[in-house]
Order: C-alpha cells, then sequence, then structure tokens
C-alpha cells in the first residue's frame, strides 16, 4: 500500500512540476497556440520508453503489449478511435483529463472540482449502463495467431533500432516545438516543459522501480463506479469489490501536486485564464 501511496504522490509531484495539469495548458495545446504540453509529454514518452526498455532488457520487469481495444462493433480499433475522440473531446470542455484532474484537485484550481464530479459520474454510468450493455451486445472478432502490437514487429526491426527511430522522432518534434512562435507565450511553471517531461518519465521509473507497474489512473473512476453500485446493492461482503489501489493512487496523486503547487503558487497562476468555464460544461466534459 505505501508503495501505490509513494508513486502516486511522485507522479502528482511531476504534473504539478511540468505544469502540464493546468486547464490553460491543456487547451490551449489543443487549440494548437502553445506547445508547452507537447513538448512535456513528448519528453515523458522519450524518458519513459528508454526507462521501460531498459527494464525489460534486464528482466527486472515485463510490460507485455497492450492488445487491440475492440468493442466488436466495426472492428479490432473501433474502441481506440471512439475512445479518442471522447478523450479529445471531453480535455477540450473540461480542460481535464483522468491524470491530470487529481492533481488539478491537489492544486486547488476550482474547475477541478466540478471536473471531477463529471468523472465520478461518468465511471457509474460505465460501470452501472454502459459496461454491461457492451459485454452482452460485443461479438467476438477473430484473433490472428501473432498480432503485431509493437513499433518494432510493424516495422521489421529490431527493439533497439525501433526505440532509437522513437526516440529521434520525440526529440525532432520537441526541437520543433521549442523553436514554434506559438509558444512564445510559455506558461510558468518550476521547472521548463521538457524538464518536467524528464520529471514524469522519472516518476514512471519509480513506479517500475517499487511497483513493478506502470502509471495510470484512469481506472479508478471504474473503480469508484464499482463501489458505488455495491454500496447501492447494500453492500454485500460476497459482491465487494477486490480492488481500490487505483483509487488510493489518486489520491495520492493529488496530495503530491498540492505539496509541488503549496511550495511554487506561481505555478497555478495561469489557470484562472479557462478557469472561469462553465461548470456544468466542465462536468460533462469530464466522463
Amino acid at each position: 500500500m505505501l508503495d501505490t501511496v509513494a508513486c502516486g504522490a511522485a507522479f502528482g509531484a511531476a504534473l504539478a512540476a511540468a505544469a502540464v495539469h493546468q486547464p490553460y495548458v491543456i487547451v490551449s495545446q489543443l487549440r494548437l497556440t502553445n506547445f508547452h504540453m507537447l513538448e512535456s509529454f513528448l519528453a515523458a514518452a522519450a524518458s519513459s520508453a528508454l526507462f521501460t526498455a531498459v527494464m525489460q532488457g534486464t528482466g527486472y520487469a515485463a510490460f507485455p503489449p497492450r492488445s487491440f481495444s475492440s468493442l466488436g462493433l466495426l472492428g479490432r480499433l473501433d474502441g481506440n478511435i471512439v475512445g479518442g475522440l471522447l478523450q479529445g473531446a471531453g480535455m477540450a470542455l473540461s480542460g481535464a483529463c483522468a491524470g491530470t484532474v487529481f492533481a488539478q484537485n491537489g492544486a486547488g484550481i476550482p474547475s477541478s472540482f466540478h471536473a471531477l464530479g463529471g468523472a465520478m459520474v461518468g465511471g457509474i454510468v460505465w460501470t452501472g449502463f454502459l459496461r454491461p450493455a457492451l459485454q452482452r451486445q460485443r461479438k467476438p472478432l477473430p484473433q490472428p495467431s501473432t498480432q503485431k502490437l509493437t513499433v518494432d514487429r510493424q516495422l521489421g526491426v529490431g527493439r533497439n533500432t525501433a526505440l532509437l527511430l522513437l526516440e529521434t522522432v520525440f526529440v525532432a518534434v520537441i526541437g520543433v516545438a521549442a523553436t514554434s512562435s506559438s509558444t512564445s507565450t510559455r506558461t510558468q511553471g518550476p521547472v521548463y516543459p521538457v524538464a518536467g517531461g524528464v520529471l514524469i518519465g522519472l516518476a514512471q521509473l519509480f513506479s517500475i522501480l517499487l511497483r513493478k507497474t506502470m502509471l495510470g489512473t484512469s481506472t479508478s473512476f471504474e473503480e469508484f463506479g464499482d463501489y458505488f453500485w455495491w454500496l447501492a446493492g447494500g453492500a454485500r461482503s460476497p459482491g465487494r469489490p477486490s480492488s481500490y489501489k487505483n483509487m488510493l493512487f489518486a489520491a495520492s496523486l493529488a496530495f503530491g501536486s498540492y505539496l509541488v503547487s503549496s511550495r511554487f503558487p506561481a505555478s497555478i497562476a495561469t489557470s484562472s485564464r479557462v478557469d472561469a468555464s462553465s461548470p456544468a460544461r466542465v462536468a460533462l466534459g469530464a466522463p
């Protein structure tokens, strides 16, 4: 349990230090007027990919590639496409996502509490209605014997070559974004965007070393929904949800963000630029 708390706090502190939790940063990135978020997340992806490759190469941890997410309606990728569209629309409306909303809570950004409420309602609707309905209607898809789920297999090259190619692309895009005139208006954070991204990558490494798992918060809302329906059904012991670790991780993330934001209050100063959004709009975007 303590490892979950420590990793959540580290992730929250890194998000706050990178300032990618700010609603202004998120919305301006989606409008392509400020590339702070792109720089940070690509730096995080580059460092995380390197750390993960090293940990897997040494045999310390193994992370099997995730398969396609399918709704069983249109094809193997329909779940990924629909999910990505909903995620992007929700971020544009709320100025938050599944991970940053907890960092915003810890920083005390007012709109984040409306976003959190909307996300919790979304978790309740998903676990109580949508998930069971999709499970009933989902059509099994034929699975090929060998799915090419990784970049190296898609390109037909070795893992080290694929990693080098990815790192090169990440660095090149970061360089273009950093020199773009659109980044002239910088969000004030404790560290520069790329340095913040590296901190997020280090939080990933910390999680791998401590828990042998990677960072993530989206399932915390599913856990919340499971607990809601369990309590609504009378809290019978046999039906109690088996896990609450993701909710604990999310709460720890908020605490880590609080520690950094209280130490560097200027890091949330620009959040007020979009924090006046309609509470209903923010809550609607969060699920």
